[in-house]
């Protein structure tokens, strides 16, 4: 008996012992966060929930971990099986794992002197260097009240002769209130300011896009194989629509756009063209019923030219939940933007990683799904209730944007996240993050069968995981060096990843690795 007790007693040892060996602390999953939240999530972010270290993180615990579990952080709306765009705000699943599990472990703060150090944000903005221009509109008391208020400022551009616009960054004044920001250019200079909380409809012939959560400043490339822009006319005036929703009533604003233009006399610039190309003003939803809507463009007949398209900013409001766009010509279709799970809080220009040909003889096409039941937690009516086309939130929209080119031959290989990853404009090249020297794994043999070789480029201290394709660890490597090999002799045929994570850094590269048998 008394050896059995002993024997029971091993085991609980052994097994706490283990499961304490794997909660996960702080410095673990630190660097997680700073890689893929704390671009908005610091002081001056725009969120009330700074992830800068661990006494702010862990107070969030319960937050983080519903709205890592339910997929709404980071947010990334687009599906990137059907299309790939620039800056994709994605993390993997081991990542997610990690996150899960340290919160329910407790959100153990272990030595927290050992974790990565955080990012630096030295900067409001994300574009450097001295714009161009900046404009700035008059401070303003939202008006917003119990219904949704859109102002339209109109500010005198001061342009003597006309300039071509490289790039530009919107930074709202008030990152709490303002829903969204969308810049028109009127030409002729003749526009007003409309205060009056119905500006629906900003005034202006030249739209050059906008700003929503979440939402990238717009930056067009300027060197081969691509120097691209918009043009902005002597004597504009710059019109910036403002939708401030309820209940921001008397908080205070004072948005600006910041533009940086080419060189006078630059010259070889492709002008970018920005359109609203599929929109449906005929969309009538009874309450208690899912139904879908779309538009094509053209309305008749095809595309007489091709298009290089640059990014895409779908649109709809709280009762929608799905966006599909494409172009199509026969049984050939080209997928553009794929949004499975629409989300009104975020949406902008998703740039494309590559500019993607629509060859004349195609046709666009658009198709959104509208829940109006009480099953969409978003819908802004309970009970639901009849929505139709127009422009106040509790209103439906079908309206799709593009910034496009016309097509050159050889558009469609032109590597846009290249160009646009070391544009000097960029405050950072990593969403602000501190540059690291990034470490090159080699991975081999791959297929592999037997034994799995792991070689890195720099001498440190690492850790292994080796995981099957649904996140879930298989193996664990001890700390290395610089190379280690894992035994696979026992692990079935099928798709793996193996992450190698650098220790003092916490860099994480993955590797997707096929075992044979």
């Amino acid at each position: 008996m008394k050896n059995t007790s002993i024997l029971l007693l091993t085991l609980i040892s052994i097994i706490f012992f283990n499961t304490a060996k794997a909660q996960l602390v702080y410095k673990d999953v630190a660097q997680i966060f700073f890689n893929n939240c704390t671009s908005c999530h610091h002081s001056g972010g725009g969120t009330p929930m700074p992830l800068m270290n661990f006494t702010q993180t862990s107070s969030y615990a319960s937050s983080i971990l519903y709205h890592v579990e339910e997929g709404h952080m980071p947010p990334w709306s687009p599906d990137t099986s059907f299309s790939r765009f620039i800056g994709e705000r994605i993390i993997t699943q081991a990542e997610k794992n990690d996150i899960i599990s340290w919160v329910n472990s407790g959100a153990l703060a272990g030595d927290t002197t050992l974790a990565p150090p955080a990012p630096v944000y030295t900067t409001e903005y994300k574009l450097i260097g001295t714009p161009s221009l900046i404009l700035k509109m008059p401070t303003f008391v939202s008006n917003a009240g119990s219904t949704d208020s859109y102002v339209c400022f109109t500010i005198p551009s001061g342009l003597t002769q006309d300039r071509i616009l490289r790039a530009y960054e919107i930074v709202p004044g008030n990152p709490d209130i303002v829903h969204h920001v969308i810049v028109n250019i009127d030409t002729a200079g003749t526009s007003a300011t409309d205060l009056s909380g119905n500006c629906f409809n900003a005034p202006g012939d030249l739209s050059i896009g906008g700003y929503a959560p979440g939402s990238a400043p717009i930056i067009f490339p300027g060197e081969f194989p691509l120097k691209a822009g918009i043009n902005i006319p002597a004597g504009s005036n710059i019109v910036m629509q403002l939708h401030y929703p309820p209940g921001t009533s008397g908080m205070v604003d004072s948005t600006q756009i910041r533009m940086y233009f080419y060189p006078l006399n630059e010259t070889g610039i492709r002008p970018v063209h920005n359109s609203t190309l599929l929109q449906n003003w005929g969309l009538y939803m009874l309450p208690n019923t899912v139904s879908s809507f779309s538009d094509k463009y053209p309305d008749n007949g095809v595309l007489p030219a091709s298009f290089s398209m640059f990014s895409a900013f779908p649109h709809s409001h709280k009762v929608c939940v799905s966006i599909e766009n494409y172009a199509y010509a026969g049984t050939d279709t080209i997928p553009l933007i794929r949004i499975n799970e629409w989300d009104f809080m975020w949406q902008g220009y998703y740039t494309f990683s590559k500019l993607v040909k629509i060859p004349a003889g195609y046709k666009l096409f658009s198709k959104h799904v509208y829940d109006n039941t009480a099953n969409n937690l978003n819908n802004p009516n309970s009970p639901p209730a009849l929505v139709t086309a127009g422009t106040s939130t509790t209103d439906e929209m079908l309206f799709d944007s593009f910034l496009w080119l016309d097509y050159e031959p050889g558009d469609e290989l032109i590597d846009l996240q290249g160009l646009l990853a070391n544009d000097t404009l960029l405050a950072l090249k990593t969403n602000n993050i501190k540059p690291v020297s990034p470490v090159k794994v080699f991975v081999y043999p791959n297929p592999a069968s037997d034994k799995l070789c792991i070689n890195l480029s720099k001498k440190a201290e690492y850790k292994a995981r080796f995981l099957n394709i649904a996140g879930q660890t298989i193996l664990n490597l001890e700390t290395f060096s610089d190379n280690a090999t894992i035994d696979l002799s026992k692990v079935p045929a099928g798709l793996y990843i193996v992450e190698v994570i650098e220790l003092k850094t916490g860099e994480r590269v993955s590797k997707k690795i096929a075992v044979t048998k």
